[in-house]
């Protein structure tokens, strides 16, 4: 019996070039070619993704428009369409749920199903991954890759194994050591960038390095040390936590402007918008939030942020208000991005109840009927289907500076 089967069965499922695949599967003149998601090549921004002929020429995601298009001048840049992913995810998901109510989704295209107890239900571990891989080519017309692991790290590192298209298990401590011994730091889950140039600069390159060097990675990293070690042993105890479970610390969005922005009522009314697209995250999973958060990075690419707690709330209006109301004290300058971020998670509302409130009990029941129909038809038909007038106003004003046909 292996440790697999003794202990807790993860799958991690990756779509491929998730973007990307959605754009070619709907446009056969695009199939083969160097396509980059994110900004044109003359906008401010970032690659979102790419094809995997795109990556041939050094395009990765996250990286600066500008340096992809001196990689791959001769690709076809496009902006995202996020009605179309969400759509091709919700998709996706269905078909994970099927299988286990313990799913974490970490994206639109990528999340953690604990199949512990539900495995056997379907054939076992590699029967269920081998199916997903299936039915998402035959529901959705895109490819997954899968790994099958005895945790979180293992499951992941295996779906990576043999992308694009690929599965791959990882099935004990021993198996994800052999694998990944004499590969680079940054293999480990909670790497980045700075933490192995920290680890590079005292001559630990490898993960054999940090094996053979744990006093030094203790010394330099103190307690993120000790978790990567235990991480490049094959320790990983985290659990897979569904939305409604993990209390995310925050769940934010921001926006970067083509151009530098000083009128301040545009950027209240980009606030709006990104408020409502916030709620509507929120509330379809019955959560409310006591603390927002605005960001504001000025043209000099300086970023304040402002954060105010109080009552738990969930309406797109209430969170509005809070960060319309920081936006006034911060200093009046050209700004660059703004944004909003929500943390202080609970699924109850508590409110300080008012002799006034307990007077206002019955309307306050209608209202919660007229919100909870609302939400019904915003769940079945998108968040869109349902726009106020001011919300209308700011949506036509904020498409027509940014030049974009949808947001």
């Amino acid at each position: 019996m292996n440790e697999l089967t003794m202990g807790k069965i993860i799958i991690h499922v990756d779509m491929d070039a998730f973007y990307a695949a959605v754009e070619a599967r709907d446009n056969a003149k695009l199939r083969g070619q160097p396509l980059i998601i994110g900004a044109l090549p003359h906008e401010r921004g970032v690659v979102s993704t790419c094809s995997y002929e795109a990556r041939k020429f050094g395009v990765r995601s996250a990286m600066n428009i500008k340096e992809a298009y001196r990689l791959c001048p001769q690709g076809i840049y496009m902006h995202p369409n996020p009605r179309k992913y969400k759509e091709a995810s919700n998709q996706i998901h269905k078909i994970w749920d099927t299988y286990t109510d313990r799913v974490e989704h970490i994206s639109l295209d990528e999340g953690f199903l604990d199949v512990t107890l539900s495995a056997e239900l379907f054939g076992g571990a590699k029967n269920v991954g081998c199916t997903i891989k299936e039915r998402t080519k035959a529901e959705t017309g895109l490819t997954c890759s899968v790994g099958i692991g005895y945790s979180m790290m293992a499951a992941k590192l295996a779906s990576e194994e043999k992308k694009p298209d690929g599965f791959f298990e990882i099935l004990s401590s021993t198996a994800l050591k052999e694998l990944i011994v004499d590969r680079s730091v940054r293999i480990i889950y909670g790497v980045g960038q700075k933490t192995a140039e920290t680890l590079q600069k005292a001559g630990i390159n490898t993960v054999c390095d940090i094996l053979h060097n744990k006093p030094t990675v203790i010394r330099l990293l103190d307690n993120h040390g000790r978790k990567i070690i235990d991480l490049a042993e094959g320790k990983d105890d985290r659990q897979v936590m569904p939305y409604y479970e993990a209390q995310a610390k925050s769940l934010g969005r921001e926006y970067t402007f083509q151009h530098d922005i000083s009128d301040f009522s545009y950027l209240k009314d980009v606030l709006l918008l990104i408020a409502k697209e916030l709620s509507l995250k929120i509330r379809l999973n019955g959560i409310y939030v006591r603390t927002v958060t605005l960001k504001v990075k000025y043209a000099n690419m300086k970023s304040i942020s402002r954060s105010k707690s109080g009552d738990a709330i969930c309406e797109a209006k209430d969170i509005y208000k809070i960060a319309a109301s920081m936006l006034q004290t911060v200093e009046k300058r050209q700004v660059r991005l703004v944004g909003i971020s929500l943390s202080g998670f609970s699924d109850t509302v508590f409110k300080q109840m008012t002799i006034e409130d307990i007077g206002n009990l019955q309307a306050e029941k209608r209202k919660e009927s007229l919100d909870n129909a609302l939400l019904d038809l915003q769940r079945k038909y998108g968040g869109n289907i349902i726009k106020t007038g001011l919300e209308m106003i700011a949506e036509k004003r904020f498409v027509e500076d940014e030049g974009i046909d949808d947001i």
